[in-house]
């Protein structure tokens, strides 16, 4: 089964781009998004960012003997302005460090006509036991966009 990459966002320099709709389900009483709900949208921006780059976090657990799991360490989160219901979000996902035992990324969730979030999420590279490791080369590379591109067919 092929997937639809734009089920996926896709990839932007440096980094990815997702849109998703507000549903009825992410919002509060008043019809606004609820705060928590920023997170998921935020998290799902980072999995279809891992996917573009041509990995699956379910396969990464058993990249090898010891496998390879990110961590959220640390998120700051900025809320400019709420989200509604039916609007369309855009989330922005932007490498700015990877190597060692952590990634440090930057996104925001906006619509057409505003920003709504700012979030800086570091991130920890560790194995299947939970203990730090060393990001492979190879992905990181793809992470900071130094990958080489593959011929189109």
């Amino acid at each position: 089964m092929t997937e639809d990459l734009n089920l996926s966002g896709q990839l932007i320099d440096n980094g990815h781009r997702l849109h998703q709709r507000v549903y009825y389900e992410d919002t509060d009483f008043s019809g606004l998004v609820y705060h928590a709900r920023y997170l998921h949208f935020l998290e799902r921006g980072r999995t279809d960012y891992l996917r573009c780059l041509g990995c699956q976090q379910s396969q990464l657990i058993r990249l090898d003997e010891e496998g390879l799991v990110f961590v959220v360490h640390r998120m700051e989160v900025d809320f400019k302005s709420p989200a509604r219901m039916d609007d369309i979000l855009t989330i922005e996902t932007l490498t700015e460090k990877a190597g060692g035992a952590k990634m440090v990324l930057r996104q925001t969730i906006s619509t057409a006509d505003r920003r709504l979030i700012e979030a800086k999420v570091t991130i920890a590279v560790v194995n299947r036991l939970g203990r730090p490791r060393r990001l492979p080369e190879t992905l990181a590379e793809k992470f900071l966009g130094k990958a080489e591109e593959q011929p189109s067919s």
